[in-house]
């Protein structure tokens, strides 16, 4: 079995455990730990097909900025999750009903295993002038304008409500007036006291 196989297998594994784990964790900080592991996880799958530029981004805008900015979301809302399970009974048979039918189309697609299983004799080497970023740009800006834009709108939107959760309003702070401070007289704020002896 070639080493780029066992690799492959070794981070789908890390993959499917991690985002188990995202979804059954109890505690949510945990929950985007484990998030931030698939997807370093999914960043060596991308460094498997030979795109370095979308390892590397997936490094970093991911793991490095919207990650972090649920963590911090997370850690400073400090929500109380207790309301959010109260009505788990309720809704059990609508969540099952959607739970069937995604395993449904799971099944439905990977039907044919033999086309699935990774075989990795596709996998050509390229010329030394390959450049993945120039192929990666020209689809982009050129055939998918229409969703990078979308997906650009979707990014500012969530910055956006994430400032919003955790703003807590407008808090009194103590101000120095600077113009009342140098308009102050020694007679203003200095009383003498003649000595009654």
């Amino acid at each position: 079995m070639p080493f780029e196989k066992i690799l492959f297998y070794i981070l789908a594994a890390f993959i499917l455990g991690s985002a188990t784990l995202v979804i059954t964790s109890r505690n949510s900080v945990r929950a985007v730990l484990f998030l931030v592991l698939a997807f370093v996880s999914s960043s060596g799958l991308w460094i498997l097909l030979e795109s370095e530029y979308l390892a590397l981004t997936l490094i970093v805008v991911y793991v490095g900025a919207v990650m972090v900015l649920f963590l911090f979301v997370v850690m400073m809302l400090d929500m109380n999750m207790a309301p959010f399970k109260e009505g788990f009974i309720r809704y059990m048979p609508l969540a099952a009903l959607i739970a069937v039918l995604l395993v449904a189309q799971l099944g439905w697609v990977f039907f044919d295993w033999s086309r699935l299983l990774p075989t990795f004799e596709n996998l050509a080497p390229r010329g030394g002038d390959y450049s993945s970023i120039s192929v990666l740009g020209e689809e982009m800006y050129s055939h998918y304008l229409f969703p990078v834009e979308i997906a650009a709108v979707l990014l500012l939107v969530a910055m956006v409500a994430a400032v919003a959760l955790t703003f807590r309003g407008i808090k009194s702070r103590k101000s120095q007036n600077i113009s009342k401070q140098v308009q102050v007289r020694a007679a203003d704020r200095i009383r003498l006291i003649k000595d009654l002896d």
